[in-house]
């Protein structure tokens, strides 16, 4: 009958860093003071407290949780303060017990423990005990050989122990294991099983220290090798102090040595760093050659040639901040998450060299440092603008008096990592003259092919760019060499639309300038439409910078009504609005209000984004003269020409007299004068324009029209539909009568637009005039005689 095993109360300490065995006598150092009232407790009783290791060595104060569920009840032995006031403790290990509660934490741990018994009967495994005992030998004696100092006693005992108990009590005291594994040690029951574990351990711990003795002695070999030259060094030093020069110089030569044996580059190139710093030795330390080669070392030795970041892939990251910093720019955004997309599926993909071309203030520049900042890497901007020389690219000779490295690896020097982004900003401004070509020299390094072995002439040894990811900026690609431009990938940046402004005004710009001027959101506010005003009447841009000029006008004179004490609050309004901007600076075009004849609203691109233009055309009799004014070019001139050509062959199907381009003075006529216009997208205003005022026609006034027009009548696609899109929609138009051949491009064009305005796709410019004239009703003409009465009526103009 077995007899019940009870529960014991009795102290407990928690060790840390100690697994104790049963008959094993173990001494520790005690700190805590709950550890030394348990240890004074026990000493005051029976002298037995509970030992179990913590499972984590930096907790303070240990719960039940922290520490583990088996350890050995053991018996105090000594205890004695020493000198430094640490308790040091002798104990016993007994038996082993499992702690089953923690009746106390406070001010010691008192813990519910109950006997854990070993499995002693192992007669029937005597086979299985003696091979384990054997291998276990033949595997501490390996170890033994391996540690050094162990003694030849100890060795001795254990080959010659033939107990497994006490095998294992002394291999597990001597061979020094890590409290995970003693305490996996301590919990197994089963003789063999626990023989086993430290069999495995011990292997373990063989093949540890078999792999350190092999280390140590390449590393010995490495300092006989080095220990010759440090003799020869140090032989060199003994005679520089001879002849009186400097130790530190010395010093520094060595220091140089030591920094380019670090580097991570090819043996011809860390060759002849050497031949550089031996250089050093030869020459008086205050001597203009040595300040030249110590300037040569310091700067190749600063390049990050071992440093690099960690890309940021995760797509959706990298979304969120070009959002967060940019609002639109949709096609740029999506380019570069493609780029990036790529980069996740193989992260060594080179050669991906980005061309942002844009007019100046849509954020070409900003965004480089946005896409720097989302991907994790360092970013290093190189203004290219007036630049002409092809050293300030390539670097100089340093044998040159105040040579210096190009702009490209200074870049690299002060991004200090071998992988940043550098943007390469206004790319289509450089120039060259008798010294050389920047462009060509930049052909080298936005190649993939040839970057990853690029030679600066200061540096000399090549520095691989394959890994910087380059990001050129520029506001046309018309000044830009044809090869240099077949190297990059150009994503277009249009100017901003209205709406686009008003978003960015409004999530990014009011909240910039109100921080840069020291407000608060509820100290200046401004409404809707005031911005509305400020961008169509007091600034005429691309981008967005003289919009922020005047947010950041409005916020100074807000604060100085605030400071002043005039106001708490500013509030800006289409009402007060002048108040603070002054007259308005741009009016809105003055458009026709209702139908009239020979006017059409056409629709233009300018560089700061979509107008209306208005075409007028009138009709006097005179030879047939065509007159064009309102600074028209060539190319609107010959649409002239064309529209004429057009309506004499459809002169019949509108009444118009066929003999008009011999009778009739034609005028057509552009307003604002002095802005110059061209291009060929306004031959369908022409045509109508003509068709109106020879027809006598009036033109429906709330529809605007873009396209070329071919001798047939054919309407050609044009560009900047987006912009002039806009332009209708904010001048109020209706209808927008847009080349067949532009429906694709409807996708880029802002939803507010698509959801206010009808668009009618024309194929001939028939389809432009069905939409465009206003439709007469026709009359009867009253007949002499009832034979005269016409089979259908005759529509009169």
């Amino acid at each position: 009958m077995k007899t019940k095993i009870e529960d014991i109360t009795m102290p407990a300490l928690a060790v840390r860093g100690l697994v104790v065995f049963p008959n094993v006598v173990v001494h520790f150092d005690v700190a805590r003071e709950m550890s030394e009232a348990a240890l004074r407790a026990a000493m005051s009783d029976n002298k037995l407290i509970f030992l179990t290791a913590q499972k984590d060595e930096h907790v303070e104060d240990p719960d039940i949780k922290d520490l583990y569920q088996v350890g050995v009840v053991a018996e105090i032995r000594q205890l004695l303060k020493g000198s430094d006031n640490v308790l040091r403790v002798l104990v016993e290990g007994k038996y082993r017990a499992k702690l089953m509660d923690i009746y106390q934490y406070e001010p010691y741990l008192i813990a519910s423990v109950r006997e854990y018994p070993e499995i002693k009967k192992i007669h029937t495994e005597e086979i299985e005990i003696e091979a384990v005992m054997r291998a276990i030998k033949q595997a501490f004696y390996q170890y033994s050989s391996i540690v050094p100092r162990m003694p030849k006693e100890l060795v001795s005992s254990i080959m010659n122990e033939n107990d497994p108990f006490k095998l294992f009590d002394t291999l597990v005291f001597n061979v020094p294991l890590a409290v995970e594994d003693k305490e996996m040690l301590l919990e197994e029951s089963h003789i063999i099983s626990r023989l086993g574990m430290l069999l495995a351990m011990i292997s373990r711990e063989v093949e540890v220290l078999d792999i350190e003795r092999h280390i140590q002695e390449r590393v010995r070999q490495q300092i006989d090798n080095t220990q010759r030259e440090y003799y020869l060094r140090a032989q060199m030093k003994a005679i520089a102090n001879q002849l009186g020069e400097d130790d530190d110089f010395q010093e520094e030569i060595d220091e140089y040595s030591e920094k380019i044996q670090a580097l991570d580059i090819d043996e011809e190139s860390r060759e002849k760093l050497f031949k550089e710093a031996d250089k050093l030795t030869k020459m008086p330390s205050s001597s203009q050659d040595a300040y030249v080669i110590r300037n040569y070392l310091d700067n190749v030795l600063e390049l990050p040639w071992n440093v690099s970041t960690k890309d940021k892939n995760d797509v959706e990251g990298v979304k969120k901040v070009l959002d967060k910093d940019h609002y639109g720019l949709d096609k740029v955004k999506e380019r570069i998450l493609e780029n990036i997309a790529v980069r996740e599926l193989k992260p060594d993909i080179k050669g991906q060299i980005i061309c942002l071309v844009g007019p100046p203030g849509v954020g070409k520049t900003s965004i480089g440092k946005s896409i720097a900042r989302a991907m994790g890497r360092k970013y290093q901007r190189i203004s290219l603008g007036g630049v002409r020389d092809e050293s300030d690219i390539r670097g100089h000779r340093k044998t040159y008096v105040g040579a210096m490295p190009g702009r490209i690896i200074n870049a690299l020097k002060l991004a200090g990592s071998k992988n940043p982004l550098i943007l390469l900003d206004e790319i289509d401004k450089m120039t060259h003259d008798m010294r050389g070509d920047p462009s060509s020299a930049l052909l080298e390094v936005l190649d993939s092919e040839q970057n990853s072995a690029f030679r600066d002439h200061y540096i000399e040894i090549p520095f691989d760019l394959s890994n910087v990811l380059f990001v050129t900026t520029a506001n046309t690609t018309q000044t830009i060499d044809p090869p240099l431009l077949d190297r990059m990938d150009i994503i277009e940046i249009t100017s901003y639309t209205r709406e686009e402004k008003f978003h960015i005004a409004k999530e990014h710009l009011v909240p910039k300038q109100l921080k840069a001027n020291g407000l608060k959101a509820s100290m200046l506010k401004i409404c809707d439409e005031a911005l509305y005003i400020l961008i169509d009447n007091y600034t005429k841009e691309a981008g967005v910078r003289t919009l922020e000029r005047k947010i950041a006008s409005i916020c100074r004179k807000a604060a100085k009504l605030i400071v002043s004490g005039e106001k708490k609050s500013v509030r800006i309004s289409e009402k007060n609005i002048e108040q603070f901007m002054g007259a308005k600076k741009y009016l809105d075009d003055d458009l026709a209000k209702k139908n009239e004849i020979g006017v059409v609203n056409g629709l233009a691109w300018t560089s700061v984004g979509g107008v209306i233009m208005p075409l007028e055309a009138s009709v006097f009799d005179g030879k047939g003269n065509i007159e064009t004014t309102g600074s028209l070019g060539d190319v609107m001139k010959e649409s002239a020409k064309i529209a004429v050509s057009y309506v004499r062959s459809v002169a019949d199907k509108y009444g118009i007299s066929g003999e008009f381009y011999k009778e009739k003075d034609i005028h057509i006529h552009a307003p604002e004068g002095a802005t110059p216009k061209d291009g060929p997208s306004a031959g369908v205003t022409m045509t109508t324009a003509l068709v109106s005022a020879l027809a006598n026609i009036p033109v429906k006034h709330d529809v605007a029209m873009t396209g070329e027009i071919t001798l047939h009548g054919k309407v050609l696609p044009i560009g900047g539909l987006r912009e002039k899109t806009m332009a209708a929609y904010k001048a109020g138009m209706k209808t927008v009568i847009i080349p067949a051949g532009n429906k694709g491009d409807l996708e880029e064009v802002d939803n507010i637009v698509k959801d206010n305005v009808q668009f009618v796709y024309a194929e001939k410019i028939s389809d432009v005039l069905d939409v465009a004239l206003e439709k007469k009703e026709p009359r009867y003409i009253k007949p002499k005689h009832r034979d005269e009465i016409p089979e259908r009526p005759v529509v009169r103009s």
